[in-house]
C-alpha cells in the first residue's frame, strides 16, 4: 500500500483487508496458537489506528510484522512478570494473596516499572537494583561495580528520577 498521503481510516481499512489473514498466518507460525495470532494481528492494526504520525507505508507487511513482533514482546514479557509474581505469592500464607484486582494493579506496575529499567543505561539500572533488592549502599555499589560513590549517587539519582517521572508525569 503505497501512496502519496499519510494513512486515514480508510487506508488502514484496505491495509487490513489486503494484509490480514497474511498477518495471521504469520502470527500463527510464530506462536503456534491460531487464537493468541488472531489476538495479536488485532491488536496489531489497533495500535496502527491509534498510531500519533501515521506515514505512507512503502511496504506494509515489514511494518505490520514489526508492530506484531514488538507486541509478541511485550507479552512475553508481561508473561515472564506474570510467572515471577505468582511464583514469589507462593510463598505467602493464602490469607495473604491480593485480590484479582489489586493482582492487577500490580501486574501493570510491575511491567512499568520493567519498561522504564530497560530504558536505564546498564549501569544506572545495576546500580538502582543493587540498592533496591539487595539493599546494598551507595559505598558497596561502587566498590562491587569498580566506580566511585559520588558516580553510584548520581546514577541513583537519574534511577529515582526516572521513577518519579514514572510515578507523577505519566501516571
Amino acid at each position: 500500500m503505497s501512496s502519496d498521503h499519510p494513512l486515514d481510516h480508510a487506508a488502514i481499512g484496505q491495509l487490513y483487508h489486503a494484509h490480514h489473514s497474511w498477518l495471521r498466518g504469520w502470527l500463527s507460525r510464530r506462536t503456534g496458537c491460531r487464537e493468541h495470532a488472531a489476538d495479536l494481528a488485532q491488536e496489531t492494526f489497533v495500535r496502527l489506528l491509534n498510531a500519533r504520525k501515521q506515514q505512507t507505508l512503502q511496504q506494509p507487511r515489514a511494518y505490520l510484522s514489526s508492530i506484531a513482533r514488538s507486541l509478541m514482546i511485550d507479552q512475553y514479557r508481561r508473561r515472564e512478570l506474570e510467572r515471577a509474581y505468582l511464583e514469589s505469592l507462593a510463598h505467602f500464607p493464602e490469607v495473604e494473596v491480593p485480590s484479582e484486582e489489586t493482582r492487577l494493579l500490580i501486574l501493570d506496575s510491575l511491567e512499568r516499572i520493567d519498561r522504564l529499567l530497560d530504558q536505564l543505561k546498564p549501569r544506572v539500572r545495576e546500580a538502582f537494583l543493587l540498592a533496591q533488592l539487595d539493599g546494598l549502599t551507595c559505598a558497596q555499589i561502587a566498590l562491587r561495580l569498580g566506580v566511585s560513590k559520588a558516580t553510584v549517587e548520581r546514577d541513583l539519582s537519574k534511577a529515582l528520577h526516572a521513577c518519579y517521572r514514572l510515578r507523577y508525569v505519566e501516571g
